[in-house]
């Protein structure tokens, strides 16, 4: 249904921007996905992005689990070939194969979904600003004016309500007194093409705490694309040297001489869950500067689309009827307790320093019942609390 756009609060003193309903900022997954579901909605959004291109410089690994694929209606040109398997292996080695029945994994053309997002959110009425930077807002009346550097200027922009998809580090959250991450690691990536397949598509995920530290190194092979990655607590390792490193020892396994170095990423992650506080009246946050990553494997993207999807409901509730109680129903708190585990587990894997303890733990997970625990994590089709 669509909604009457509000203007009641009017131009503030100084707009020199056409004025929005809503404000976003950031096209990201989460920002493009939220700002068009609102302006389908009937409202007027302004996306901003400091990229001219939001395909360009991509900063994460895109891989979409079953819940995602099944769920959303995601691009089919913008998914590499599908995954069954995961293969997990301890400092020395030694591997745990799972495999699924279903399809469960399969990573995303990052650069080219970001420009298709981008141009349905226009075909929805999206007015996109491109290299513009949020600069901070002041309420004025019932409103807000948002303050843009672009190009070399400052402008302000009328809005009656601010989005923040800004990432994990928001400026958003920040001027909304809104909660911000404190947990986070840090992750960087080497993309591939052209590498002969070491075997079926497949998630290569080795637990040593000497080169990722409190996480994981992976090398995702899905047959047109290799993507070789550390992450790890920052406080605790080097990524660059520990790409290096990892690179050097794994090269000969999966062909990268053979291949061509095509991009490089690399960015801050969250892993403490959702966020308590995620909204405040005129305003919220979405995807990462939410929290709205997995604690445990700092996927985010399937936590990205729904909690994007429940934000634009409840936008909408706020313009249809003037009441900011509404924003209540968008609590992170309610979300967190039910990410209680996974908190639980990141916290575990946090404290196995050695690579002795985690030989150990992977012992224990190639052996019946935490073998089964193994093949959840990955394969449990409950990816993220449903919002």
């Amino acid at each position: 249904m669509a909604v009457t756009a509000s203007d009641a609060s009017g131009p503030p003193p100084g707009a020199d921007l056409p004025p929005a309903d809503v404000v976003v900022v950031g096209a990201g997954l989460a920002g493009l996905w939220c700002s068009r579901l609102v302006a389908e909605a009937g409202l007027r959004v302004a996306l901003l992005d400091r990229k001219e291109d939001p395909g360009d410089r991509v900063h994460t690994t895109g891989i979409f689990v079953r819940k995602s694929l099944e769920d959303f209606d995601l691009p089919e040109s913008c998914l590499g070939p599908p995954i069954r398997r995961v293969v997990l292996y301890s400092p020395a080695g030694r591997a745990l194969r799972l495999r699924s029945p279903h399809v469960e994994f399969r990573v995303g053309r990052m650069a080219g979904l970001y420009r298709r997002l981008l141009d349905d959110a226009r075909a929805a009425g999206v007015r996109f600003l491109p290299g513009a930077r949020y600069a901070g807002l002041r309420r004025v009346g019932n409103g807000l004016a948002v303050a843009v550097e672009r190009r070399g200027r400052t402008g302000h922009l009328a809005a009656g309500f601010l989005v923040g998809a800004d990432g994990a580090n928001s400026q958003v959250a920040f001027d909304l007194g809104l909660d911000a991450n404190r947990a986070w690691i840090v992750g960087r990536e080497s993309v591939y093409r052209g590498a002969p397949p070491s075997g079926p598509p497949a998630l290569h995920c080795f637990l040593d705490p000497r080169v990722a530290p409190g996480y994981l190194a992976w090398v995702v092979e899905d047959g047109e694309e290799t993507h070789v990655g550390v992450g790890g607590y920052p406080d605790r390792f080097h990524p660059r040297r520990a790409l290096a490193t990892f690179t050097a020892g794994v090269e000969d396994r999966f062909a990268l001489r053979q291949a061509e170095l095509v991009e490089r990423r690399g960015g801050r992650i969250p892993v403490n869950g959702v966020l308590a506080r995620i909204a405040r009246d005129p305003g919220l946050l979405v995807g990462d500067a939410a929290g709205a990553v997995s604690p445990l494997t700092a996927g985010g993207f399937d936590a990205c689309l729904r909690l994007s999807e429940k934000a634009a409901r409840v936008i909408v509730r706020r313009f249809e009827t003037g009441d900011p109680r509404v924003l209540k129903a968008y609590s992170g708190q309610r979300l967190r307790v039910r990410f209680l585990s996974r908190r639980w587990m990141r916290a575990i894997l946090a404290r196995v320093r050695s690579r002795a303890a985690m030989e150990a733990v992977c012992f224990a997970l190639r052996r019946p019942p935490l073998r089964r625990l193994a093949w959840q994590v990955f394969f449990r089709r409950r990816s993220f609390p449903d919002t």
